[in-house]
């Protein structure tokens, strides 16, 4: 499963610009560790601009992924990898002012994702809280699913209408798409 981080995983807060304010939301240590216990990799893909945009730095965004790993760790949980796209196509500055292709909607993350840690992207799901988060999921063939957390709620109510791509499912939290993911599977099974 690839996880949006900010508004999915963890609180939405803007740029997180230091590694204390980095929360985990409400269960969202507890989905984890149900993919952990179904064997299924659970991978984070996210845009961070602040880096392009000078709001923080290569080590403060490595700081901040380092305490997303404390923390779920601390709960028993475990991530199988951590994708991020520093770029921004019009602001900051070289090398992290570029059009790329793993800044979402591009698929880019996904793609290196599934190709470093042997992943079936057709078997596989992206869940966020933007539109931007289901593109490259549709773009590679993989599950769409959007969390009411985050932006979520707000995209879902008033921005729908206007997704380049419908969602899959529309769940609650992150917890509530890894159980509908499980079921899913099950019921295939």
């Amino acid at each position: 499963m690839f996880i949006d981080r900010d508004g999915t995983l963890t609180e939405e807060v803007g740029y997180v610009n230091h590694p204390s304010r980095l929360r985990l939301l409400p269960r969202a240590a507890e989905a984890i560790r149900r993919l952990n216990t179904a064997g299924t990799a659970a991978v984070v893909v996210t845009n961070q601009a602040g880096l392009a945009r000078g709001y923080f730095s290569a080590d403060v965004l490595r700081a901040t992924n380092d305490t997303l790993v404390a923390q779920l760790k601390d709960e028993g949980a475990h991530l199988d990898g951590i994708y991020v796209c520093p770029h921004h196509p019009t602001e900051g500055s070289a090398p992290y002012r570029t059009t790329c292709d793993c800044r979402k909607p591009a698929p880019g993350l996904l793609l290196r994702a599934a190709a470093e840690l042997n992943l079936e992207l057709p078997a596989s799901t992206m869940v966020g809280d933007k539109s931007s988060d289901l593109v490259p999921a549709r773009a590679v063939g993989a599950r769409a699913v959007l969390v009411l957390t985050g932006y979520g709620r707000g995209e879902w109510e008033y921005r729908r209408a206007e997704f380049p791509v419908a969602p899959d499912h529309v769940a609650a939290d992150l917890l509530d798409a890894v159980e509908w993911v499980l079921a899913g599977r099950a019921a295939r099974a």
